[in-house]
């Protein structure tokens, strides 16, 4: 018989992982009863966050939107894509008709590091992709102090005065 040791938190982290699994079929699956015609899904659309040597850049495939459809905000580090699809319902008299693309609207942020200049950030939408250049901040540089005779890179020391100290009187 072999012994497994118990570890809670391998154990919570398996119920969250169940959970989220639960929650994501939950809201994506068609909302209604099949066969009303009920047939709407939220939309999520996909993104890649890549990071390259000098920048972060943002893929999102928006298919079926065009430029004026989308909003990209960026406020306290934190940017934000938004927009809406709509669907196309078309009228069918008879026979049977199958939706499966969702729409609606939606919004995906995404917390950047501190020092991102919100007026570097570029974006450009091509084909129903939209790409997002965000310049990553300039990194702080360690600073050097060199020990010299007297000055510190130019500024000149001043020497410590010393306090007089007071001798204890006696009662």
């Amino acid at each position: 018989m072999t012994l497994v040791r118990w570890e809670p938190v391998r154990e919570l982290s398996s119920l969250q992982q169940e959970m989220n699994r639960l929650f994501g079929t939950f809201f994506d699956t068609p909302a209604g009863a099949p066969g009303n015609g009920s047939s709407s899904r939220r939309w999520i659309p996909a993104m890649d966050l890549v990071e390259t040597e000098d920048s972060y850049v943002l893929h999102a495939d928006l298919p079926g939107l065009a430029e004026g459809d989308v909003t990209i905000e960026f406020e306290d580090n934190v940017l934000t894509v938004s927009g809406e699809r709509r669907s196309r319902r078309e009228e069918h008299k008879g026979g049977y008709v199958r939706v499966e693309r969702a729409s609606g609207a939606f919004s995906r942020s995404l917390t950047l590091p501190a020092g991102v200049d919100p007026a570097s950030i570029v974006a450009s939408f091509d084909k129903g992709v939209l790409e997002i250049g965000i310049p990553k901040p300039a990194q702080r540089k360690p600073h050097r102090v060199s020990i010299g005779s007297g000055t510190v890179e130019g500024i000149e020391a001043t020497p410590a005065v010393e306090e007089p100290v007071a001798e204890p009187v006696a009662v």
